[in-house]
């Protein structure tokens, strides 16, 4: 353990692993607010042990008021944050065991916060690895989906309260663990509130957001993500818009580390180490030479397999956007045409609350369809003849008209079995007053046609011959979305809408894979789409009973427990109700420290209600209790 000393005084927590051997060496930061003193150190011991064996010095740093750094955190990426992520880059390039080259690596919150100091060009940071990152903080990064008020939002921020209000080791800080714990108690602010107070596109979500200006990131950049990761999609973007060296890999897995996915993953020492031996060292590595993306072409979803290792083979592009060629497909009355059928107006109607097949933002996988479908206005293909693959965003254009104001609009491209099973493949959420700015919503006016663009999140994905293509129109998708205030219905004009997807020719002969590829076990949460009950009332628990463990090294136990319950009753978007509770503890001997974080949302038609509370005991004494109520105005959501 080290202290790094920042220029207001204050003083952030770091780990270090150092080659072997008196010569200098480059080196990699990683720089997050999850705990590195005990709740990532199993991790953080084997990726620091695995660079360092290979040359390169890791340095792991807890964020400013975070694990047992000094000071406060109260939101997401702030100025305070990056400015110290400059001088921590700076610190590192000074020492006597550095050659002066960093490098940045960090999945999620660490891929994000990369991204953003490569941003503000620190002169010794030489290149980055960001994964499952963000561009956009409101579109992206768990808050705002298509526009519509996500719940992942508060999932995440529920969450995040107890990062905030954690408490620092006394091994590490000595006897201020408890004035510094008080300190951030004190300083934890009402987060979901003031996330919710930004419901456009706004300076706050700017702020941070590298898509502001891509160019300002001048490094090498290897971005990584997983086609089961929501975060996969600003990774492409970022491929597309960066000018500075880039390239990309795309694994079949979810939110996380590709060392640590399962079933399939990737020995991703191999892949990494050649990064920054290349880029920090100056090595003939060759990973330059190769192409600018790999990604897996899956011929089944992971909803198919169910935590089996997915069909399907790695593939190569050595542009993106890659080379496709667009087959468009026309929105007929329940049919996917080649060609137009102008006919009857297609009406969709409220036929039920869509939404149980994928209702996780990111964490837990759709299950089959068939639930959904049926309660959402469909349009399918007939069997294919021969295989299609698809690489890139699926586009859909709407033409159609609202009777409300407000409406969202979600559609989910499926692929339909010989046997009638529908499993996702990809999806999109637009909320309708969204539809010319995300920045300066509009209502619709009812009764009016509007022709509206919509793109998929992109996706690599095989439908095989036999099979069908669907397109499922729904106006919400819940619980993962707040749902608008009405029942609208939708007038779409037969044969006016189009599907395009981005067809890819499979490749003459398979593409090299350098990486070793690793297995490993899969225990996916399995769960059952969820019907009203006689009185029309849906109610969907998501629970993680308590559970502790030691950890070694730290020679102190964890704990946590959480329990999230969505309620709502069918035909009344209004009586949406979200709720969530986690728990956390941290004991070694006297020490004995816990925390509970609480919130509950609801609403009327013009405004939110939104609780929140943190708790807090040292030795079984609550030492705070912070509650906060507000109503909110809903900004056209």
């Amino acid at each position: 353990h080290t202290w790094i000393p920042m220029r207001d005084g204050v003083r952030l927590s770091a780990r270090l692993w150092l080659p072997e051997g008196s010569q200098r060496h480059p080196a990699v930061l990683e720089y997050i607010p999850y705990r590195k003193r005990d709740l990532y150190r199993a991790y953080d011991d084997i990726w620091g042990k695995t660079l360092a064996e290979s040359g390169i010095a890791f340095v792991r740093v807890d964020v400013r008021g975070s694990g047992d750094s000094e000071g406060v955190i109260t939101d997401e990426y702030s100025e305070h944050e990056l400015d110290d992520g400059e001088q921590i880059i700076a610190w590192i390039a000074a020492q006597g065991w550095c050659t002066g080259a960093v490098g940045m690596r960090g999945l999620s919150w660490g891929g994000i916060n990369t991204l953003q100091i490569a941003a503000r060009r620190p002169p010794a940071l030489k290149a980055i690895m960001p994964m499952g990152c963000c561009d956009n903080r409101y579109t992206d990064d768990a808050h705002y989906i298509g526009g519509a008020l996500g719940r992942t939002n508060f999932q995440w921020g529920v969450l995040f309260k107890g990062v905030m209000a954690g408490p620092p080791d006394p091994a590490i800080v000595g006897d201020a663990w408890r004035s510094m714990w008080q300190q951030r108690l004190d300083a934890a602010p009402p987060i979901l509130a003031t996330w919710l107070q930004h419901q456009r596109k706004d300076a706050y979500w700017n702020r941070g957001s590298v898509s502001e200006n891509y160019s300002a990131i001048n490094i090498p950049t290897y971005l990584v993500s997983g086609w089961n990761d929501t975060y996969a999609v600003p990774v492409l973007r970022l491929l597309e818009k960066l000018n500075s060296p880039a390239k990309a890999l795309v694994g079949p897995w979810g939110h996380t580390y590709p060392n640590l996915a399962a079933p399939q993953g990737l020995d991703w020492a191999y892949e990494e180490v050649r990064w920054w031996r290349h880029w920090l060292m100056g090595e003939a590595t060759g990973i330059m030479d190769e192409p600018r993306l790999r990604c897996f072409m899956p011929s089944a979803t992971s909803s198919e397999v169910q935590g089996a290792a997915l069909p399907g083979r790695w593939i190569t592009e050595t542009a993106w956007p890659a080379r496709t060629r667009d087959r468009r497909y026309f929105l007929n009355t329940g049919a996917l045409g080649e060609q137009s059928v102008r006919g009857a107006a297609i009406i969709h109607r409220d036929k039920g609350v869509v939404g149980s097949t994928k209702p996780e933002w990111l964490d837990r996988p759709p299950i089959e369809q068939s639930h959904d479908d049926q309660l959402s206005t469909i349009f399918d293909t007939g069997p294919l003849a021969a295989d299609v693959e698809i690489l890139g965003a699926p586009k859909v254009r709407l033409t159609l008209a609202s009777d409300t104001p407000l409406a969202n609009v979600v559609l989910r491209l499926n692929e339909v079995g010989a046997d009638g099973k529908s499993w996702l493949v990809t999806w999109g959420v637009l909320n309708l007053t969204r539809r010319d700015s995300l920045a300066a919503p509009t209502p619709l006016e009812p009764g009016r046609s509007y022709t509206i663009d919509i793109d998929l999140r992109p996706i690599a994905h095989r439908f095989s011959a036999g099979s069908r293509i669907r397109l499922s129109l729904s106006e919400g998708l819940w619980p993962m979305i707040w749902p608008s205030p009405g029942n609208p219905t939708f007038t779409i004009a037969s044969g006016q809408s189009t599907l395009s997807l981005p067809v890819r020719a499979p490749e003459r002969s398979p593409a090299a894979f350098p990486i070793p590829e690793i297995s490993g076990a899969a225990s996916p949460t399995l769960y059952q789409p969820s019907s009203p009950d006689a009185a029309g009332a849906i109610r969907i628990v998501n629970a993680t009973p308590a559970y502790a463990y030691k950890v070694a090294g730290a020679d102190s136990e964890l704990s946590s427990a959480r329990e999230e319950v969505c309620e709502i009753t069918a035909g009344n978007p209004l009586s949406s109700k979200w709720s969530h509770t986690t728990r956390s503890s941290w004991k070694r001997g006297s020490w004995d420290c816990s925390i509970e974080a609480t919130y509950v949302l609801t609403c009327d038609a013009g405004n939110f209600h939104l609780e929140e509370s943190l708790q807090a005991w040292s030795n079984g004494e609550s030492i705070a209790t912070i509650r906060n109520a507000t109503s909110i105005p809903r900004d056209l959501i």
